[in-house]
């Protein structure tokens, strides 16, 4: 599973960062974790308000710090 953290670097995106590694250390998910932190290419996944994750080259969230039920579902394939 591809994950990808859209981001300038702000605090609510180290913050994602960290809590997907979390989860997916919890639930023995193995994931490679990637950080994008240019502008063109975060708008190149139509994300205007960040943190963004994108799971295997589909968006699945915009603006804010997901919940950890939330990244948990992801990790599930829901």
């Amino acid at each position: 599973m591809e994950i990808k953290v859209l981001g300038t670097g702000c605090a609510n995106c180290r913050n994602t960062i960290s809590l997907i590694e979390q989860v997916a250390q919890a639930k023995g998910t193995p994931i490679t974790l990637s950080k994008v932190e240019d502008i063109k290419d975060i708008m190149g996944y139509g994300v205007m308000s960040t943190p963004g994750v994108v799971i295997d080259g589909k968006v699945v969230h915009a603006g804010g710090i997901p919940s950890r039920e939330k990244i948990e579902q992801w990790l599930d394939g829901r």
